[in-house]
């Protein structure tokens, strides 16, 4: 559980930044925002691994790039599902999945894989 707030947290985070940095993309307040994030964590859970399954011929025949349009139509389908979400199109949902994907880079390298480290004290 505490796994699942710590990719909703840094998804939040990167909405924020994609929010800050695209015209694209719009929240009415930050509550709307976290509970973009939340749902989006939602959303990935559950509906973007079956979607991917069932987008995995294109996903090859692209050599994995359909993924792209698949994680930023994750994004509009949140952005659908809220009042106070806005994203002009798929485009922008694109550019703001990527902007999202580099903040999660940077706050990994920041914080590390605190399981990594456990493994290692149990001697795996």
């Amino acid at each position: 559980m505490i796994r699942f707030l710590s990719r909703v947290f840094v998804g939040g985070l990167g909405l924020l930044v994609a929010d800050a940095l695209l015209d694209g993309i719009r929240f009415d307040g930050p509550a709307s925002l976290w509970l973009a994030a939340l749902l989006l964590g939602l959303v990935n859970a559950v509906v973007r691994p079956l979607v991917v399954l069932v987008t995995l011929p294109l996903t090859i025949l692209s050599l994995g790039f359909f993924l792209l349009i698949v994680n930023g139509a994750m994004l509009l389908l949140v952005a659908r599902l809220m009042d106070g979400f806005h994203i002009a199109g798929l485009g922008s949902a694109i550019i703001a999945w990527i902007i999202m994907g580099l903040t999660g880079l940077v706050a990994n390298a920041l914080i590390g894989d605190r399981r990594a480290v456990v493994i290692k004290k149990l001697g795996r």
